[in-house]
Protein backbone atom coordinates (compact mmCIF):
# COMPACT_ATOMS: atom_id res chain seq x y z
CA UNK A 1 0.00 0.00 0.00
CA UNK A 2 2.88 2.50 0.97
CA UNK A 3 4.80 1.58 -2.45
CA UNK A 4 1.76 2.38 -4.13
CA UNK A 5 1.07 5.32 -2.54
CA UNK A 6 4.49 6.45 -3.21
CA UNK A 7 4.45 5.60 -6.72
CA UNK A 8 1.12 7.77 -7.11
CA UNK A 9 2.80 10.69 -5.49
CA UNK A 10 5.53 10.72 -7.80
CA UNK A 11 3.01 11.04 -10.95
CA UNK A 12 3.56 14.02 -13.32
CA UNK A 13 2.16 17.36 -11.64
CA UNK A 14 -0.62 17.99 -14.29
CA UNK A 15 -1.61 14.09 -13.47
CA UNK A 16 -1.55 15.07 -10.22
CA UNK A 17 -3.60 18.29 -10.28
CA UNK A 18 -6.61 15.99 -11.42
CA UNK A 19 -7.76 14.46 -8.20
CA UNK A 20 -8.17 10.57 -8.33
CA UNK A 21 -11.65 10.87 -6.90
CA UNK A 22 -12.96 12.72 -9.93
CA UNK A 23 -10.88 10.17 -12.40
CA UNK A 24 -12.87 7.24 -11.04
CA UNK A 25 -16.16 9.10 -11.04
CA UNK A 26 -15.62 9.50 -14.78
CA UNK A 27 -14.81 5.97 -15.43
CA UNK A 28 -17.50 5.10 -13.46
CA UNK A 29 -19.78 7.71 -15.78
CA UNK A 30 -17.76 5.54 -18.75
CA UNK A 31 -18.58 2.42 -17.49
CA UNK A 32 -22.37 3.40 -17.11
CA UNK A 33 -22.57 4.68 -20.53
CA UNK A 34 -20.91 1.33 -21.82
CA UNK A 35 -22.49 -1.28 -19.87
CA UNK A 36 -26.06 -0.06 -19.77
CA UNK A 37 -27.02 -3.92 -18.53
CA UNK A 38 -24.81 -3.64 -15.86
CA UNK A 39 -25.78 0.20 -14.50
CA UNK A 40 -26.12 -1.08 -11.10
CA UNK A 41 -23.11 -2.99 -10.65
CA UNK A 42 -20.90 -0.27 -11.91
CA UNK A 43 -22.61 2.14 -9.95
CA UNK A 44 -21.84 0.24 -6.96
CA UNK A 45 -18.21 -0.52 -7.95
CA UNK A 46 -17.53 3.29 -8.77
CA UNK A 47 -18.98 3.69 -4.84
CA UNK A 48 -17.01 1.45 -3.64
CA UNK A 49 -14.18 2.29 -5.65
CA UNK A 50 -14.08 6.01 -4.00
CA UNK A 51 -14.43 5.28 -0.88
CA UNK A 52 -11.74 3.14 -0.69
CA UNK A 53 -9.27 5.73 -2.99
CA UNK A 54 -10.41 8.13 -0.09
CA UNK A 55 -9.79 5.48 2.95
CA UNK A 56 -6.48 5.10 1.97
CA UNK A 57 -5.21 7.74 0.24
CA UNK A 58 -7.11 11.05 1.09
CA UNK A 59 -9.66 12.17 3.76
CA UNK A 60 -13.45 12.66 4.16
CA UNK A 61 -15.08 15.83 4.70
CA UNK A 62 -15.62 14.77 7.86
CA UNK A 63 -11.90 13.23 8.34
CA UNK A 64 -9.73 10.50 7.58
CA UNK A 65 -10.26 6.50 7.81
CA UNK A 66 -13.13 5.12 9.69
CA UNK A 67 -14.19 7.74 11.52
CA UNK A 68 -14.37 10.22 8.79
CA UNK A 69 -16.34 7.34 6.92
CA UNK A 70 -18.88 7.34 9.47
CA UNK A 71 -19.53 10.83 9.82
CA UNK A 72 -20.01 11.13 6.44
CA UNK A 73 -22.23 8.79 6.31
CA UNK A 74 -23.91 10.41 9.33
CA UNK A 75 -24.00 13.70 7.36
CA UNK A 76 -25.84 12.05 3.85
CA UNK A 77 -28.00 9.94 5.43
CA UNK A 78 -31.33 11.55 5.83
CA UNK A 79 -30.96 13.27 1.90
CA UNK A 80 -29.65 9.68 0.71
CA UNK A 81 -32.75 7.53 2.81
CA UNK A 82 -35.11 10.65 1.50
CA UNK A 83 -34.11 9.84 -1.84
CA UNK A 84 -35.12 6.17 -1.75
CA UNK A 85 -38.13 6.50 0.37
CA UNK A 86 -39.05 8.64 -2.79
CA UNK A 87 -37.76 7.11 -5.71
CA UNK A 88 -39.77 3.61 -4.52
CA UNK A 89 -42.65 5.41 -3.35
CA UNK A 90 -42.93 7.42 -6.77
CA UNK A 91 -43.20 4.18 -8.56
CA UNK A 92 -46.36 3.25 -6.54
CA UNK A 93 -47.78 6.41 -7.12
CA UNK A 94 -47.11 6.38 -10.80
CA UNK A 95 -48.43 3.01 -10.89
CA UNK A 96 -51.82 4.27 -9.18
CA UNK A 97 -51.42 7.18 -11.69
CA UNK A 98 -51.30 4.69 -14.92
CA UNK A 99 -54.24 2.17 -12.96
CA UNK A 100 -56.20 5.68 -12.96
CA UNK A 101 -56.83 5.57 -16.63
CA UNK A 102 -56.79 9.13 -16.52
CA UNK A 103 -53.25 8.44 -18.96
CA UNK A 104 -55.80 7.36 -21.36
CA UNK A 105 -58.00 9.93 -21.22
CA UNK A 106 -55.30 12.45 -21.51
CA UNK A 107 -55.61 12.09 -25.81
CA UNK A 108 -59.16 13.56 -25.08
CA UNK A 109 -57.86 16.96 -23.48
CA UNK A 110 -55.32 17.47 -25.26
CA UNK A 111 -54.78 19.19 -28.82
CA UNK A 112 -54.69 17.85 -31.99
CA UNK A 113 -50.72 18.01 -33.56
CA UNK A 114 -47.25 18.83 -32.63
CA UNK A 115 -49.10 21.51 -29.27
CA UNK A 116 -50.48 18.55 -27.96
CA UNK A 117 -47.48 17.38 -26.76
CA UNK A 118 -46.22 21.16 -25.78
CA UNK A 119 -49.24 21.38 -23.71
CA UNK A 120 -48.44 17.93 -22.09
CA UNK A 121 -44.82 19.31 -20.90
CA UNK A 122 -46.57 22.57 -20.06
CA UNK A 123 -47.96 20.33 -17.41
CA UNK A 124 -44.86 18.52 -16.04
CA UNK A 125 -43.48 22.26 -15.74
CA UNK A 126 -46.41 23.70 -13.72
CA UNK A 127 -47.32 20.42 -11.55
CA UNK A 128 -42.78 20.68 -10.63
CA UNK A 129 -43.18 24.29 -9.63
CA UNK A 130 -45.36 22.79 -6.60
CA UNK A 131 -44.16 19.54 -6.12
CA UNK A 132 -40.93 17.46 -6.09
CA UNK A 133 -39.65 17.43 -9.75
CA UNK A 134 -39.29 13.91 -9.59
CA UNK A 135 -43.13 13.23 -9.40
CA UNK A 136 -43.96 15.48 -12.17
CA UNK A 137 -41.22 13.71 -14.42
CA UNK A 138 -42.52 10.57 -13.54
CA UNK A 139 -46.35 11.33 -13.95
CA UNK A 140 -45.32 13.15 -17.00
CA UNK A 141 -43.32 10.21 -18.30
CA UNK A 142 -46.35 7.66 -17.56
CA UNK A 143 -48.61 9.72 -19.18
CA UNK A 144 -46.72 10.37 -22.47
CA UNK A 145 -46.29 6.73 -22.84
CA UNK A 146 -50.19 6.64 -23.07
CA UNK A 147 -50.42 9.52 -25.57
CA UNK A 148 -48.12 8.57 -27.50
CA UNK A 149 -49.23 4.70 -27.22
CA UNK A 150 -45.81 2.95 -26.26
CA UNK A 151 -43.81 5.50 -28.96
CA UNK A 152 -42.05 8.24 -27.01
CA UNK A 153 -38.82 9.67 -28.81
CA UNK A 154 -35.72 10.31 -26.50
CA UNK A 155 -35.78 14.24 -27.82
CA UNK A 156 -39.29 14.37 -26.20
CA UNK A 157 -38.20 12.37 -22.56
CA UNK A 158 -34.79 14.78 -22.53
CA UNK A 159 -37.56 17.71 -22.54
CA UNK A 160 -39.94 15.96 -19.77
CA UNK A 161 -37.10 15.90 -17.62
CA UNK A 162 -36.00 19.73 -18.49
CA UNK A 163 -39.91 20.47 -17.80
CA UNK A 164 -39.33 19.64 -14.57
CA UNK A 165 -36.15 20.57 -13.90
CA UNK A 166 -37.14 24.01 -15.46
CA UNK A 167 -41.08 24.67 -13.62
CA UNK A 168 -38.84 23.79 -10.13
CA UNK A 169 -36.52 26.16 -10.55
CA UNK A 170 -38.56 29.16 -9.08
CA UNK A 171 -40.63 27.63 -6.64
CA UNK A 172 -38.55 26.73 -3.28
CA UNK A 173 -40.67 23.77 -3.51
CA UNK A 174 -39.89 22.31 -6.69
CA UNK A 175 -36.54 21.44 -6.02
CA UNK A 176 -34.60 19.95 -3.05
CA UNK A 177 -31.66 22.94 -4.26
CA UNK A 178 -34.36 25.51 -4.01
CA UNK A 179 -35.75 24.23 -0.51
CA UNK A 180 -32.25 24.12 1.14
CA UNK A 181 -31.91 28.35 -0.17
CA UNK A 182 -35.54 28.50 1.50
CA UNK A 183 -34.35 26.85 4.53
CA UNK A 184 -31.10 28.76 4.60
CA UNK A 185 -33.18 32.48 4.38
CA UNK A 186 -33.50 33.39 1.50
CA UNK A 187 -36.73 34.75 0.26
CA UNK A 188 -39.48 32.53 -2.19
CA UNK A 189 -39.90 35.73 -3.56
CA UNK A 190 -36.10 36.04 -4.64
CA UNK A 191 -35.93 32.49 -6.04
CA UNK A 192 -39.41 33.53 -8.19
CA UNK A 193 -37.17 35.51 -10.71
CA UNK A 194 -35.28 31.78 -11.89
CA UNK A 195 -38.91 31.52 -13.88
CA UNK A 196 -37.66 34.20 -16.10
CA UNK A 197 -35.19 32.26 -17.38
CA UNK A 198 -37.07 29.01 -16.81
CA UNK A 199 -40.02 30.49 -19.24
CA UNK A 200 -37.54 31.43 -22.15
CA UNK A 201 -35.67 28.05 -21.75
CA UNK A 202 -39.17 26.04 -21.69
CA UNK A 203 -39.73 27.45 -25.44
CA UNK A 204 -36.49 27.22 -26.48
CA UNK A 205 -36.59 23.38 -25.28
CA UNK A 206 -40.57 22.49 -25.71
CA UNK A 207 -41.15 23.75 -28.94
CA UNK A 208 -38.46 21.32 -31.23
CA UNK A 209 -38.95 18.40 -28.89
CA UNK A 210 -42.83 18.57 -29.46
CA UNK A 211 -42.48 19.20 -33.08
CA UNK A 212 -39.78 16.25 -33.09
CA UNK A 213 -42.42 14.02 -31.21
CA UNK A 214 -44.97 14.99 -33.26
CA UNK A 215 -42.70 13.25 -36.37
CA UNK A 216 -41.90 10.59 -34.51
CA UNK A 217 -45.24 9.19 -32.99
CA UNK A 218 -48.24 12.06 -33.01
CA UNK A 219 -51.27 11.43 -30.32
CA UNK A 220 -52.87 8.72 -30.91
CA UNK A 221 -56.63 10.49 -30.08
CA UNK A 222 -58.35 7.43 -31.77
CA UNK A 223 -57.40 5.30 -28.73
CA UNK A 224 -59.06 7.68 -26.29
CA UNK A 225 -62.08 6.64 -28.03
CA UNK A 226 -62.16 3.23 -27.05
CA UNK A 227 -60.24 4.18 -23.31
CA UNK A 228 -61.63 2.56 -20.47
CA UNK A 229 -63.34 4.71 -17.91
CA UNK A 230 -61.66 7.14 -15.19
CA UNK A 231 -61.07 5.10 -12.09
CA UNK A 232 -62.40 8.23 -9.55
CA UNK A 233 -61.42 6.67 -6.50
CA UNK A 234 -57.85 6.02 -7.61
CA UNK A 235 -57.39 9.35 -9.32
CA UNK A 236 -58.92 10.74 -5.82
CA UNK A 237 -56.17 9.21 -4.06
CA UNK A 238 -53.56 9.90 -6.63
CA UNK A 239 -54.50 13.83 -5.73
CA UNK A 240 -54.31 12.86 -2.05
CA UNK A 241 -50.42 11.95 -2.30
CA UNK A 242 -49.56 14.67 -3.96
CA UNK A 243 -51.30 17.14 -1.70
CA UNK A 244 -49.90 15.10 1.33
CA UNK A 245 -46.17 15.64 -0.45
CA UNK A 246 -47.16 19.71 -0.77
CA UNK A 247 -48.37 19.78 2.93
CA UNK A 248 -45.48 18.04 4.06
CA UNK A 249 -42.80 20.08 2.32
CA UNK A 250 -44.29 23.05 3.44
CA UNK A 251 -44.74 22.66 6.86
CA UNK A 252 -41.89 21.52 7.30
CA UNK A 253 -39.77 24.10 5.76
CA UNK A 254 -42.10 26.98 7.09
CA UNK A 255 -41.94 26.12 10.50
CA UNK A 256 -39.82 23.12 11.45
CA UNK A 257 -37.01 23.92 9.12
CA UNK A 258 -34.77 22.92 12.10
CA UNK A 259 -35.54 19.75 12.02
CA UNK A 260 -35.21 19.05 8.36
CA UNK A 261 -32.28 17.25 8.94
CA UNK A 262 -33.27 14.85 11.43
CA UNK A 263 -34.87 12.06 9.32
CA UNK A 264 -36.36 11.80 5.85
CA UNK A 265 -39.81 13.86 6.24
CA UNK A 266 -40.68 13.81 2.39
CA UNK A 267 -40.51 10.39 2.29
CA UNK A 268 -41.88 9.47 5.30
CA UNK A 269 -44.81 11.46 4.92
CA UNK A 270 -44.83 10.01 0.97
CA UNK A 271 -45.32 6.25 2.67
CA UNK A 272 -47.61 7.06 5.06
CA UNK A 273 -49.67 8.20 2.60
CA UNK A 274 -49.24 5.36 0.37
CA UNK A 275 -50.35 3.17 3.13
CA UNK A 276 -53.57 5.30 4.15
CA UNK A 277 -55.11 5.51 0.69
CA UNK A 278 -53.69 1.61 -0.18
CA UNK A 279 -57.10 0.65 2.22
CA UNK A 280 -59.03 2.38 -0.57
CA UNK A 281 -56.97 1.10 -3.84
CA UNK A 282 -53.88 -1.30 -3.77
CA UNK A 283 -50.89 -0.36 -5.64
CA UNK A 284 -49.25 -3.15 -7.44
CA UNK A 285 -46.10 -4.24 -5.39
CA UNK A 286 -44.68 -5.65 -8.06
CA UNK A 287 -43.43 -2.51 -9.21
CA UNK A 288 -41.10 -2.70 -6.35
CA UNK A 289 -38.52 -5.16 -8.09
CA UNK A 290 -38.06 -2.53 -10.99
CA UNK A 291 -37.63 0.53 -8.61
CA UNK A 292 -35.22 -1.02 -6.58
CA UNK A 293 -32.86 -1.14 -8.93
CA UNK A 294 -33.39 2.41 -10.22
CA UNK A 295 -33.25 3.69 -6.71
CA UNK A 296 -29.97 1.24 -5.67
CA UNK A 297 -28.55 3.01 -8.77
CA UNK A 298 -29.46 7.11 -8.29
CA UNK A 299 -28.25 6.61 -4.40
CA UNK A 300 -24.93 5.21 -5.17
CA UNK A 301 -24.19 7.57 -8.22
CA UNK A 302 -25.47 10.41 -5.23
CA UNK A 303 -23.16 8.58 -2.86
CA UNK A 304 -20.72 8.82 -5.16
CA UNK A 305 -20.61 12.35 -5.92
CA UNK A 306 -21.23 13.41 -2.65
CA UNK A 307 -17.74 11.67 -1.88
CA UNK A 308 -15.83 14.39 -4.56
CA UNK A 309 -13.57 16.90 -3.10
CA UNK A 310 -15.42 20.19 -4.20
CA UNK A 311 -14.23 22.17 -0.78
CA UNK A 312 -13.93 25.00 -2.44
CA UNK A 313 -15.70 27.55 -5.06
CA UNK A 314 -14.23 30.67 -7.07
CA UNK A 315 -15.94 33.83 -5.67
CA UNK A 316 -19.70 34.28 -6.12
CA UNK A 317 -20.41 36.07 -9.35
CA UNK A 318 -22.86 35.73 -12.12
CA UNK A 319 -19.79 33.50 -14.31
CA UNK A 320 -19.36 31.18 -11.16
CA UNK A 321 -23.27 30.28 -11.41
CA UNK A 322 -22.85 30.24 -15.01
CA UNK A 323 -20.21 27.28 -14.39
CA UNK A 324 -22.02 25.97 -11.67
CA UNK A 325 -25.01 24.82 -13.77
CA UNK A 326 -23.05 23.34 -16.62
CA UNK A 327 -21.40 21.31 -13.80
CA UNK A 328 -24.38 19.91 -11.98
CA UNK A 329 -24.44 18.16 -15.53
CA UNK A 330 -21.96 15.96 -14.27
CA UNK A 331 -22.03 16.33 -10.55
CA UNK A 332 -24.72 16.05 -7.77
CA UNK A 333 -26.23 19.90 -7.99
CA UNK A 334 -26.96 19.31 -3.97
CA UNK A 335 -23.54 19.46 -2.45
CA UNK A 336 -22.78 22.46 -5.00
CA UNK A 337 -25.35 24.34 -3.54
CA UNK A 338 -24.70 23.40 0.00
CA UNK A 339 -21.02 24.95 -0.71
CA UNK A 340 -22.58 28.36 -2.69
CA UNK A 341 -24.91 28.82 0.89
CA UNK A 342 -21.91 28.34 2.89
CA UNK A 343 -19.89 30.99 0.88
CA UNK A 344 -22.50 33.91 0.54
CA UNK A 345 -23.38 36.67 -1.68
CA UNK A 346 -24.75 34.77 -5.09
CA UNK A 347 -28.16 35.76 -6.70
CA UNK A 348 -29.76 33.46 -5.49
CA UNK A 349 -32.48 33.32 -8.09
CA UNK A 350 -30.04 33.24 -10.91
CA UNK A 351 -28.19 30.56 -8.95
CA UNK A 352 -31.25 28.81 -8.83
CA UNK A 353 -32.25 28.24 -12.33
CA UNK A 354 -28.16 27.28 -12.82
CA UNK A 355 -28.25 24.38 -10.74
CA UNK A 356 -31.93 23.54 -11.47
CA UNK A 357 -32.45 23.47 -15.06
CA UNK A 358 -28.33 22.66 -15.74
CA UNK A 359 -28.82 19.04 -14.67
CA UNK A 360 -31.03 18.70 -17.30
CA UNK A 361 -28.26 18.68 -19.57
CA UNK A 362 -27.32 15.21 -18.87
CA UNK A 363 -29.98 12.62 -17.93
CA UNK A 364 -27.74 11.41 -14.71
CA UNK A 365 -27.44 15.34 -13.94
CA UNK A 366 -30.97 15.36 -12.16
CA UNK A 367 -32.97 13.09 -9.88
CA UNK A 368 -35.92 13.97 -12.03
CA UNK A 369 -33.42 12.39 -15.39
CA UNK A 370 -32.46 9.33 -13.20
CA UNK A 371 -35.94 8.53 -11.96
CA UNK A 372 -37.15 8.66 -15.30
CA UNK A 373 -35.09 6.22 -17.01
CA UNK A 374 -36.38 3.32 -14.50
CA UNK A 375 -39.67 3.73 -17.02
CA UNK A 376 -37.48 4.45 -19.90
CA UNK A 377 -34.20 2.75 -19.97
CA UNK A 378 -33.13 3.88 -23.29
CA UNK A 379 -32.47 7.29 -21.91
CA UNK A 380 -29.45 6.39 -20.08
CA UNK A 381 -26.97 6.98 -23.35
CA UNK A 382 -24.52 10.02 -23.23
CA UNK A 383 -24.62 9.99 -27.14
CA UNK A 384 -28.41 9.89 -27.44
CA UNK A 385 -29.30 12.61 -25.17
CA UNK A 386 -26.82 14.92 -26.71
CA UNK A 387 -27.56 14.11 -29.94
CA UNK A 388 -31.52 14.49 -29.65
CA UNK A 389 -31.55 16.96 -26.51
CA UNK A 390 -29.30 19.08 -28.33
CA UNK A 391 -31.97 22.02 -27.49
CA UNK A 392 -31.50 21.97 -23.64
CA UNK A 393 -28.03 23.41 -23.65
CA UNK A 394 -29.00 25.53 -26.18
CA UNK A 395 -32.42 26.36 -24.14
CA UNK A 396 -30.09 26.84 -20.75
CA UNK A 397 -27.55 29.73 -22.06
CA UNK A 398 -30.09 31.43 -23.23
CA UNK A 399 -32.59 31.75 -20.64
CA UNK A 400 -29.51 32.55 -18.13
CA UNK A 401 -28.99 35.29 -20.43
CA UNK A 402 -32.09 36.42 -20.83
CA UNK A 403 -32.62 36.71 -16.90
CA UNK A 404 -28.97 38.35 -16.47
CA UNK A 405 -30.02 41.04 -18.72
CA UNK A 406 -33.81 41.48 -17.56
CA UNK A 407 -32.99 41.22 -14.08
CA UNK A 408 -29.31 41.82 -13.35
CA UNK A 409 -27.19 40.23 -10.83
CA UNK A 410 -28.07 40.97 -7.62
CA UNK A 411 -26.89 39.34 -4.39
CA UNK A 412 -29.24 39.11 -1.19
CA UNK A 413 -28.13 37.48 1.85
CA UNK A 414 -28.80 34.23 4.01
CA UNK A 415 -29.84 33.83 7.47
CA UNK A 416 -26.15 32.69 7.81
CA UNK A 417 -25.20 36.34 6.60
CA UNK A 418 -27.54 38.49 8.47
CA UNK A 419 -28.96 36.16 11.03
CA UNK A 420 -31.93 38.71 12.20
CA UNK A 421 -32.93 39.48 8.76
CA UNK A 422 -34.87 36.03 8.20
CA UNK A 423 -36.80 34.62 11.55
CA UNK A 424 -38.56 31.37 10.60
CA UNK A 425 -42.07 31.54 10.84
CA UNK A 426 -44.34 30.04 14.28
CA UNK A 427 -46.82 27.39 13.43
CA UNK A 428 -50.39 27.54 14.02
CA UNK A 429 -50.73 27.15 17.63
CA UNK A 430 -53.47 24.40 17.20
CA UNK A 431 -50.97 22.65 14.81
CA UNK A 432 -48.24 22.83 17.05
CA UNK A 433 -50.38 21.42 19.77
CA UNK A 434 -51.51 18.77 17.66
CA UNK A 435 -48.39 17.21 17.05
CA UNK A 436 -46.53 17.55 20.33
CA UNK A 437 -49.90 15.92 21.81
CA UNK A 438 -48.94 13.30 18.82
CA UNK A 439 -45.40 12.98 19.91
CA UNK A 440 -46.04 12.51 23.51
CA UNK A 441 -49.02 9.55 22.67
CA UNK A 442 -45.41 8.11 20.51
CA UNK A 443 -43.59 7.89 23.19
CA UNK A 444 -45.85 6.61 25.81
CA UNK A 445 -46.55 3.68 23.05
CA UNK A 446 -43.26 2.71 22.95
CA UNK A 447 -42.63 2.73 26.82
CA UNK A 448 -45.52 0.96 27.21
CA UNK A 449 -44.50 -1.48 24.36
CA UNK A 450 -40.99 -1.81 25.97
CA UNK A 451 -42.46 -2.32 29.56
CA UNK A 452 -44.49 -5.17 27.92
CA UNK A 453 -41.33 -6.98 26.09
CA UNK A 454 -39.32 -6.36 29.63
CA UNK A 455 -42.36 -8.85 31.25
CA UNK A 456 -41.79 -11.54 28.53
CA UNK A 457 -38.05 -11.63 29.55
CA UNK A 458 -36.69 -9.54 27.06
CA UNK A 459 -35.25 -6.01 28.03
CA UNK A 460 -35.26 -3.18 25.72
CA UNK A 461 -33.19 -0.40 25.20
CA UNK A 462 -36.06 2.09 26.79
CA UNK A 463 -36.38 0.06 29.31
CA UNK A 464 -32.42 0.49 30.42
CA UNK A 465 -32.75 4.11 29.70
CA UNK A 466 -35.44 4.01 32.30
CA UNK A 467 -33.46 2.01 35.27
CA UNK A 468 -30.38 4.71 34.86
CA UNK A 469 -32.21 7.31 35.02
Amino acid sequence: MQDFQAVAMAAPGALRAVPMEFVIFGLTLTGIAAFHRRTVLVALLGLTATIAWTWAFGSFDDGPGLDGLIAHGRHEAVLLSNLALLLMGFALLANQFERSNIPEAMPRVLPDGWTGGLALLAMVFVMSAFLDNIAAAIIGGVAARHVFHDRVSLGYLVAIVASANAGGAGSVLGDTTTTMMWISGVSPMVVLKAFVAAGVAFVLFAVPAAIQQQRYAPIQRHIAEDAPRVDRVRGGVVVFILITLLVVNFAGNAWYPQFQDSAPWLGLGLWGALIVTAILRMPQLSVLGGALRSTVFLVALVATASLMPVDRLPDASWQTALGLGALSAVFDNIPLTALALKQGGYDWGVLAFAVGFGGSMMWFGSSAGVALSGLYPKVRSFGGWLKYGWYVPVAYVAGFAAMLHLTGWEPTPTRAEQPAAAPVAAPPAWLDDALHRTGEAWRELLAQGGDRLGAAGWRSPLSEDKAVD
